[in-house]
C-alpha cells in the first residue's frame, strides 16, 4: 500500500488545499492530512476545529476518489511523521517561485533526514494559486467576502470566529 503525507497547517483549509488533497489522493492508496499544531504561528482555529473541518471536507473526497484519507495531527519533524504513519511520499502543494525557495531547502534536508521518503510537488490550479490560509484570515477579519475561497463550512466556522 503506497501511503501519501500531505502536512499542513490548514488553518483553515482552503480550496487550494482541497485542489491538492484531491490531486493526491490520485497518487497514493491512502493519503494522511497531517495537521501541524505549530503554536508558534497562533492559529485562528484550535487543533480540534482544523481536524473537524478537514476531516468534514475530506469525507467527501475520499468517497469521489476512492482513497482512504485520514488526518494526523503531528508536531514531530515532518519526517518523523511520515515514518509514524507509514509515508513514503509527502506530497506538497506549490503555488508559486517563493513556494519552491522554501520547499526545495526542506527536501533536501529531509532528504539528509531519511532518504527512503520521497517529496512530490504538485502546482496549485491556476484559479487557486494566489489562496493562502493568512490572506483568507486577513480578509474575513477586515469583512471581505471570502467565499471564493473557502468550502461553505470554513466560511461559517470564519464568521462565527469574527462575529
Amino acid at each position: 500500500m503506497r501511503v501519501g503525507l500531505y502536512p499542513g497547517t490548514f488553518d483553515p483549509i482552503t480550496h487550494g488545499h482541497i485542489d491538492i488533497i484531491r490531486r493526491g489522493a490520485s497518487l497514493v492508496d491512502r493519503l494522511v492530512i497531517g495537521v501541524a499544531i505549530n503554536r508558534d504561528k497562533g492559529p485562528m482555529f484550535t487543533l480540534e476545529e482544523r481536524v473537524a473541518m478537514i476531516e468534514a471536507e475530506c469525507a467527501i473526497l475520499s468517497e469521489q476518489t476512492g482513497t482512504e484519507i485520514v488526518v494526523h495531527p503531528f508536531e514531530n519533524l515532518l519526517i518523523d511523521c511520515a515514518k509514524d504513519v507509514g509515508a513514503s511520499i509527502i506530497v506538497r502543494g506549490l503555488r508559486a517561485v517563493a513556494d519552491f525557495e522554501y520547499e526545495y531547502q526542506m527536501v533536501g534536508m529531509n532528504r539528509v533526514l531519511d532518504d527512503s521518503v520521497e517529496t512530490v510537488f504538485l502546482m496549485a490550479e491556476a484559479r487557486h494559486q494566489a489562496i493562502a490560509s493568512k490572506l483568507v484570515k486577513e480578509i474575513a477579519r477586515l469583512g471581505g467576502d471570502v467565499s471564493k475561497f473557502v468550502p461553505p463550512r470554513v466560511l461559517a466556522a470564519l464568521s462565527d470566529r469574527l462575529g
